[in-house]
């Protein structure tokens, strides 16, 4: 039952995902974190089978790492995002990475954008999207509430109904997430928000049940 989801603000993207790792009808851990930093302005939130996400997200990651050692300067959001589509792509007629993708970044003279990749290398630069069970609260709660200047607390406003409406409606819905935002500044958590384990706030549970 994972979500991932973001949105395209003013000068920034924000992605979102549920922390939680579970196998049939066991939740191993609360504290998985599914949005990679994969560089100081690139955030990758993915959703899918556990080792195939955490095995492509860190070649992704390491990719983009080698590229600018022997380059010298970082990929772009937009290269990113073709690069990893062919890599999603080429193991897609070999052994398949059950992964879906939303990537967001920062680049200068472009801004902020995002980029949305599915397990069959499916590529759409998008302002607003979600993967996952959540996706079906998430996406019409965007096209609502979405507009394209948003600012970085309407956004995260944005996420905070999106997560409130999938703790309510979801029928097995994971209870904690994590917030991460890229813009000039760079590519960092932003917030948590935690309804089980030792960072649960009871703000947070006061909230869902209101």
């Amino acid at each position: 039952m994972e979500c991932v989801m973001g949105v395209v603000g003013r000068d920034f993207a924000v992605v979102a995902a549920d922390t939680s790792a579970v196998q049939s009808i066991l939740v191993h851990k609360t504290d998985e974190d599914k949005v990679m930093v994969l560089d100081s302005h690139k955030l990758m939130g993915a959703s899918g089978e556990p080792g195939d996400r955490v095995q492509f997200t860190e070649y992704i990651q390491k990719n983009l790492h080698l590229y600018q050692f022997r380059n010298t300067i970082p990929l772009s959001t937009a290269a990113t995002a073709n690069f990893t589509r062919g890599e999603l792509a080429t193991a897609l007629r070999k052994n398949p990475y059950m992964v879906n993708v939303i990537l967001g970044g920062y680049d200068k003279d472009a801004g902020a954008s995002l980029y949305y990749i599915d397990y069959i290398s499916t590529l759409h630069k998008i302002d607003k999207g979600a993967f996952g069970y959540g996706s079906y609260f998430c996406l019409s709660l965007m096209d609502k509430l979405y507009h394209p200047d948003m600012t970085v607390e309407e956004a995260v406003d944005l996420i905070d109904k999106c997560i409130k409406e999938i703790r309510l409606r979801l029928v097995v819905a994971p209870q904690n997430f994590v917030i991460k935002i890229v813009d000039k500044n760079g590519a960092r958590e932003y917030a948590r928000r935690d309804l089980v384990g030792d960072n649960a706030s009871v703000d947070a549970a006061t909230t869902v049940t209101a």
